[in-house]
């Protein structure tokens, strides 16, 4: 197979979602991950080994993901793995959303540090163990990379994701009055819609293999896309981090 396509959801999520995205890479066999990592750790482990007997079977590999299943992602997998990545809602900074969970649950570091697990009332357990680890070990990501974020995500903050995609060089669109969760009708229509005018057509491709000129790569770390009044438009993000 040319290329493979994997899909990695998130939490809450299943390997079926895959199913939706088999329209949009229609030359590509896409496959859903049924993984079963609930922490960075175990998703070193079980991401490279299926990554690596996937990467044997084609000659280029796309990684779809989703939430925290991008960062595990991020956590587990490398350019010699993937070439290219998709990132819905991507969980970029897991340190803060752990922090930014303590000051919700009203817990000190403290006393997480003291109590080693907390539950909270929002369904998350707070875990010592994975704040440290997140710390010890901070994301390196050196993939092409294209984001997608709903501009109301109430997870990762603009400020966060933009960071982000400037430090990595990824290419960054939002949606505005876009969620975390995209679920709507109208929230995967744009999905669709953002995947389908980064893919190569032999009709319309331009010389960086992107379909559509308003989303060429000239819109990578240096600007954000995001569609306004039906037309893509750029707000600037400063000057282009070093690699």
């Amino acid at each position: 197979m040319e290329e493979i396509v994997v899909y990695v959801h998130g939490k809450g999520g299943s390997a079926q979602e895959a199913e939706h995205y088999k329209a949009l890479f229609p030359n590509c066999e896409v496959i859903g991950f049924d993984y079963h990592a609930r922490s960075p750790w175990e998703a070193t482990e079980e991401f490279s080994g299926f990554f690596t007997a996937v990467r044997k079977r084609c000659g280029k590999l796309t990684l779809v993901a989703n939430s925290i299943g991008a960062f595990f992602s991020f956590a587990s997998l490398n350019e010699k793995l993937v070439d290219a990545s998709y990132f819905i809602s991507p969980v970029v900074d897991m340190e803060q959303l752990i922090c930014n969970m303590m000051r919700w649950a009203g817990v000190s570091e403290a006393e997480l540090a003291e109590k080693l697990e907390i539950p909270t009332t929002f369904g998350e357990t707070l875990s010592w163990e994975y704040l440290c680890y997140v710390r010890e070990h901070p994301v390196s990501w050196k993939i092409p990379t294209r984001i997608l974020y709903g501009e109301k995500d109430a997870l990762i903050s603009m400020e966060t994701i933009k960071a982000f995609a400037e430090k990595n060089n990824a290419e960054l669109t939002v949606m505005p009055g876009g969620e975390h969760w995209f679920h709507t009708k109208e929230q995967m229509q744009f999905l669709d819609n953002w995947i389908k005018n980064r893919r190569p057509c032999k009709e319309t491709e331009n010389k960086d293999g992107l379909a559509s000129p308003a989303y060429s790569s000239g819109n990578r770390a240096g600007s954000l896309p995001c569609l306004q009044q039906g037309r893509a438009v750029r707000i600037p993000l400063g000057p282009k981090a070093g690699v």
